[in-house]
C-alpha cells in the first residue's frame, strides 16, 4: 500500500498557472485546495493539529488579506480562539494602526484595528503563501505595535527562491511553518 505525506497530498492539489499575472511567473493557485471538501479538511487539520497543544496554542489568529482570512478564520474556529483580519488600507471601519511595505513596483499599506489584540497576546499570523515576505513582515509589525507577540508565521506555500522566508526568519526573527515549498517562482 502506497502512502502519501500530507505535504505531498496538498502539493498535488495546488494548481500552477504559467505566465500569470505576468510572463515568466509560475502562479501557485491554492483554490483547488479549498474546492474539494476532503482536501480542504486535510489542509485545515494540518494547521490545527500543529497548534492544538497548550504550548503552541495562540490566543488569537490573525489572517492577512485576503486568502489568510479563509484559512485563519477556520483555524481560529477549530482552536476555539478569536480571529482578526489584517486588511488593505481603507477597508477597516474603526480606529487602526497601519504599516507600509515595499512591493516590487511601489508600496502597499495594511491595517489592523487598534483593539484587535491585547498586550501579551500570542498571535498566529497566517497567509496562503510566502513570496518576498513583505506582507507577513508588515503584519508582524502591526501586531507588535499593539503589544502582542507573533508566535509563528504560517502559510500553505513557501517560494524560497524569492527570499521571503529567509528574510522573515533572519531579519524578522519570526519562526515559520509552511506545508509546501516550491522551487522557482
Amino acid at each position: 500500500m502506497h502512502t502519501t505525506s500530507v505535504n505531498d497530498y496538498l502539493r498535488q492539489h495546488i494548481r500552477t498557472v504559467s505566465d500569470w499575472p505576468a510572463p515568466g511567473v509560475q502562479f501557485r493557485d491554492i483554490t483547488p485546495l479549498l474546492q474539494d471538501p476532503k482536501v480542504f479538511r486535510v489542509l485545515i487539520d494540518a494547521f490545527v493539529h500543529r497548534y492544538m497543544d497548550a504550548d503552541k496554542r495562540p490566543d488569537v489568529v490573525a489572517g492577512l488579506d485576503a486568502r489568510g482570512f479563509i484559512l485563519g478564520a477556520v483555524i481560529a474556529y477549530e482552536l476555539n480562539v478569536g480571529f482578526v483580519p489584517i486588511r488593505k488600507k481603507g477597508k477597516l471601519p474603526f480606529t487602526t494602526v497601519e504599516e507600509t511595505y515595499e512591493l516590487e513596483y511601489g508600496s502597499a499599506t495594511v491595517e489592523l484595528h487598534t483593539d484587535a489584540v491585547k498586550p501579551g497576546d500570542k498571535v498566529l499570523l497566517i497567509d496562503d503563501l510566502i513570496a518576498t515576505g513583505g506582507t507577513m513582515m508588515a503584519g508582524k509589525k502591526l501586531i507588535e505595535k499593539l503589544g502582542a507577540t507573533v508566535m509563528e508565521g504560517a502559510a500553505i506555500v513557501d517560494l524560497p527562491e524569492l527570499g521571503g522566508s529567509e528574510l522573515l526568519r533572519t531579519t524578522g526573527k519570526l519562526p515559520l511553518f509552511t506545508l509546501v515549498d516550491f522551487a522557482g517562482h
